[in-house]
């Protein structure tokens, strides 16, 4: 069996999720959309600021706690500091039974370069 790589799962999960841009969050944040914005980075980079009205689960704990915090029916943009690991994350999620669930492409660092407004 051949093995995959990091980047080969990231890929992966890629091409089995929605992803949306930092661009269409700030819409959704513009329109004061009904979504929860999930941090999945360590408590390090999440001290370091985050989307406004996020909500942090670090990568490692998703599978254990997301269930008693997000309703499975609920909007949620999963983010990162890149994009990889929320596509890895909102995969999890799917697979979950979460229906509604994106990944934020180009992650926290995308939502920096257009100037996003930046809680913490």
């Amino acid at each position: 069996m051949a093995h995959k790589t990091g980047e080969d799962l990231i890929e992966e999960a890629k091409k089995q999720i929605e992803e949306v841009t930092p661009e269409q969050v700030r819409d959704m944040q513009d329109h004061k959309e009904n979504v929860v914005y999930l941090d999945v980075r360590e408590p390090n980079e999440w001290n370091l600021g985050r989307l406004p009205h996020a909500i942090h689960l670090p990568r490692g704990n998703l599978e254990t706690k997301v269930e008693g915090m997000i309703d499975r029916g609920q909007r949620v943009v999963v983010y990162c500091a890149r994009g990889n690991r929320s596509a890895l994350a909102a995969l999890t999620m799917k697979q979950m039974g979460y229906e509604n669930v994106a990944s934020m492409a180009r992650g926290f660092m995308g939502w920096a370069d257009i100037n996003g407004e930046v809680e913490g």
